[in-house]
């Protein structure tokens, strides 16, 4: 596998309930962002669709071989001749629910991976926010890598990035990058976003590339922003705002090899019990 250094972009974006407006804005910015140079572009979690409405949302969406976004995605990929990472997209399923998708897709335009959003957010948020992801969305059961020409890629989604547990799976499989394409509330955003991502980088020795959701939707859902590259070593290469647009940065693959062999965490894993005094052990894997 080519390790040479490449231009990755995170499409910032404000979705929306129309997936025709939404297929607009995301195909603009990735036109920028592939006119400036980048070879991977990244869009946010819930791509086509952020809608709070849950008939409304069903209504507006298509299962995989139908839906018009991802086939838009499919097409630029080709004419553009890149990389472009859907962070998901909401995709009907046959069961009557929705998966949380993300799509890899090669510059032949072809779908090259495919990860069903693992954690589902369900919370009740200080500021009466409730979040049920459990009664609309079924939660995916594989970790998943793909390769892209400088090194491997592990997906993720949004929440995903509060279980560090995965993160290390994927490092340990043999992910370079690593990705968690949100729609973060501002809230938890404001006070976790840029952190986790720093601390999930420093813990893997890996990139991690997510593009966000960002400002007040039409469904009066307030997103972050921020969409964010950061090093191996903990570095924020580039962070956005909270409006749409893009943000670049040039991923060295050199960097993942320099970070894990100056802090060889990975190599460290060991097998430890967890004891509660006077009761029996529990097993644990670090």
């Amino acid at each position: 596998m080519s390790r040479t250094p490449f231009i990755a972009a995170c499409a910032q974006m404000r979705s929306g309930v129309d997936p025709a407006a939404n297929i607009n804005q995301a195909a603009g910015l990735i036109r920028e962002a592939a006119a400036a140079g980048a070879s991977y572009v990244q869009t946010p979690e819930m791509s086509n669709a952020v809608n709070r409405d849950r008939n409304g949302l069903f209504a507006s969406i298509a299962p995989e071989g139908r839906d018009p976004m991802l086939a838009a995605f499919q097409g630029l990929a080709r004419e553009l001749g890149i990389h472009i990472h859907a962070g998901s997209l909401a995709i009907l399923r046959d069961d009557g629910k929705i998966a949380n998708r993300a799509f890899l897709i090669a510059p032949t335009g072809e779908i090259e991976a495919r990860y069903d959003k693992v954690h589902l957010f369900d919370v009740d948020l200080p500021n009466g926010e409730s979040w049920r992801e459990s009664r609309t969305y079924t939660g995916g059961d594989s970790a998943v890598l793909a390769d892209l020409p400088g090194g491997r890629l592990g997906l993720s989604i949004c929440y995903d990035v509060r279980f560090p547990y995965l993160y290390r799976a994927l490092a340990e499989a043999g992910a370079d990058f690593l990705s968690a394409p949100a729609c973060f509330t501002r809230q938890t955003g404001e006070a976790h976003w840029v952190v986790l991502h720093r601390a999930r980088a420093i813990e893997t020795g890996s990139f991690m590339i997510s593009a966000a959701q960002a400002g007040l939707h039409e469904d009066g859902r307030e997103t972050f922003g921020h969409s964010i590259i950061v090093d191996p070593w903990g570095r924020v290469l580039a962070e956005a705002g909270d409006q749409p647009g893009v943000i670049m940065a040039e991923i060295d693959p050199a960097l993942v090899a320099d970070a894990r062999g100056r802090i060889p965490t990975l190599q460290h894993t060991r097998t430890f019990r967890v004891e509660l005094a006077g009761a029996a052990p529990r097993a644990r894997t670090a």
